[in-house]
């Protein structure tokens, strides 16, 4: 059965009209959002309310405003002249932001798709996804300088895609490259810094604890026993419950739950499954179980949430 809660830029301009936008097909697209526009920053903010899986990659850049967005159940602070990179496969939901500053808000974006990139010879997850595990916040802030330059380039790529040029995807495929490269620069600063920050047994025990997430994010809708993961990571479930706590807080069946549920939340608000269906996909034993550890974990029934 498909995971129908993945959402890609075709659905997302079915969900929600992109406002300002320029795009390249359902492979790219650059837009904005601005706070003097409640109305329409309504309808691209309301969709990110809701926990969503994005199969591609969006960048964030926040001119001005502040906003807090949840990436994998991680919080992370969007504030003015930051820039975050979230790559396929990760939940992500808005989380908040400053009412009484949402009129001075503006948030540049860009959705891409998996199959655009596959001809960009650059690794995206290695460079970012990998170097977010051990940042306490993967948001570049960028300087005075910085800023000015990827204006420009967000300038020139709107320009590109209003063009009647005919290489459009080839010479945006090489400006993204180009703009990555420039974001790696900054980024790997901010990465070194973090690294001095933590020190080895802090460092071992949070890369234990992202292992940990990693293999959530896969195989949460099968596995919800520690004895599975403690078998991946080679450790008994004693003692990687001892690390999980140490590194977040939290136990690890609570972070297992917690992705469950934003699955479900996912799959009630975003695909046209019937809850029999998210409970078979979710292997669940039954209905009765299911509702009993949604409703335990929200206060809701997954009907009252579908409908709300």
């Amino acid at each position: 059965m498909d995971e129908l809660q993945t959402i890609d830029i075709q659905r997302v301009k079915a969900l929600a009209p992109i406002v300002d936008e320029y795009g390249i097909g359902n492979d790219f697209i650059i837009g904005e959002v601005s706070g003097k526009r409640i109305e329409k920053n309504e309808a691209i903010l309301a969709m990110l309310r809701y926990p969503v899986r994005f199969d591609g990659y969006i960048v964030f850049f926040c001119r001005s405003g502040h906003f807090q967005l949840d990436v994998n159940l991680n919080t992370y602070d969007i504030h003015e002249h930051s820039l975050l990179i979230n790559v396929p496969g990760n939940i992500i939901k808005i989380g908040a932001y400053k009412e009484d500053h949402i009129g001075d808000a503006e948030i540049y974006f860009v959705l891409i798709s998996k199959e655009f990139l596959s001809n960009i010879r650059f690794d995206f997850n290695k460079v970012f996804q990998d170097s977010m595990r051990i940042m306490d916040n993967p948001c570049i802030t960028l300087n005075e300088a910085q800023l000015d330059v990827a204006e420009d380039y967000f300038k020139l790529a709107r320009k590109i895609i209003g063009s009647d040029l005919r290489n459009k995807r080839e010479i945006i495929g090489s400006l993204l490259t180009s703009l990555t490269y420039m974001a790696v620069d900054v980024w790997a600063v901010q990465l070194t810094e973090a690294q001095q920050r933590k020190g080895t047994a802090s460092a071992r025990i949070n890369q234990v604890f992202e292992r940990f997430i990693s293999l959530v994010t896969e195989y949460h809708t099968s596995q919800r026993g520690m004895a599975f993961y403690a078998d991946k990571l080679c450790l008994t479930p004693k003692y990687l419950s001892k690390l999980i706590k140490q590194a977040s807080g939290r136990s690890a069946p609570d972070w297992i739950d917690s992705f469950v549920i934003l699955e479900a939340k996912n799959m009630l608000k975003y695909s046209d499954m019937t809850i029999k269906e998210i409970v078979y996909q979710l292997h669940f034993p039954n209905q009765s179980v299911f509702y009993k550890f949604f409703k335990a974990h929200t206060g809701l029934t997954p009907s009252e949430y579908r409908n709300g």
